[in-house]
């Protein structure tokens, strides 16, 4: 496959032009231009890059890319290193962040959902990023802590009683604890996403709706592996996801 062609193909599907990001989405590093190997994984750390590498991939396809907003653009240290094994492989780099997000199908909250067996019926917060589902009968929280432990491999960091009673779920993967209080003013019972700031503690208390974290690499594994799929089923290209384990 021709890497314009793959590049016009992906900022057309996630509709990149509607995004004010905190990085550039899209094609960030270029390589060779016939692509047949595409690894996906969550962010280009340079021990994803390396292992795409000795796979032989063409391309990369992450949600974590290079170049955010306020970093410092010295290419030195560890920007150098991961752009010098990019550079030295000829392989491309590709990064979506917000639109791989906000994706209905393909993205991380589409697949999260999809995975635990939620329907959205609603969005809240900016860009509409936070999805909601109403459940058709009300389920505990400590249920739903063991289906997002089930589907996550990992044991979530829980605010609230376990023996509340859900029936309102609203998710936004990774970094999203900023959108839990327009999760509760959205009616949320619950609010599921990667990471926690001290004030959640406080707010989950006053406002008595239950808080998840379950990690930002965890809750954001699905998106970037169901895009892979479909390139690979869409052109004909080998695709591999991946997955440089991380705690956070």
């Amino acid at each position: 496959m021709d890497r314009i062609e793959l590049e016009l193909y992906l900022n057309d599907m996630l509709g990149t032009a509607r995004f004010k990001d905190y990085c550039p989405n899209g094609l960030q590093v270029e390589g060779r231009r016939r692509i047949e190997k595409i690894a996906t994984g969550v962010t280009a750390s340079l021990a994803f890059v390396e292992a795409a590498r000795e796979w032989g991939a063409d391309a990369l396809l992450v949600h974590h890319g290079y170049f955010w907003r306020n970093e410092m653009p010295q290419i030195v240290g560890r920007k150098y290193r991961r752009l010098k094994a990019l550079i030295a492989g000829d392989m491309n780099l590709f990064a979506f962040h917000l639109p791989l997000d906000a994706h209905p199908e393909y993205g991380n909250n589409a697949q999260l959902g999809a995975r635990m067996g939620l329907i959205a019926d609603a969005h809240f917060g900016a860009d509409d990023l936070g999805w909601m589902a109403t459940l058709p009968m009300p389920i505990t929280l400590a249920h739903f802590t063991a289906q997002v432990e089930h589907t996550l491999g990992r044991t979530p960091l829980v605010l609230g009683d376990p023996e509340r009673e859900l029936r309102r779920i609203a998710w936004c993967t990774g970094a999203a604890q900023s959108y839990f209080e327009a999760a509760i003013d959205a009616g949320a019972d619950v609010f599921l996403t990667g990471e926690i700031s001290e004030p959640t503690t406080h707010i989950a208390a006053e406002s008595g709706v239950a808080f998840l974290a379950a990690g930002h690499h965890a809750t954001e594994r699905f998106g970037v592996q169901a895009l892979g799929a479909h390139l690979s089923e869409q052109f004909d290209i080998e695709h591999l996801f991946i997955d440089i384990d991380n705690p956070v």
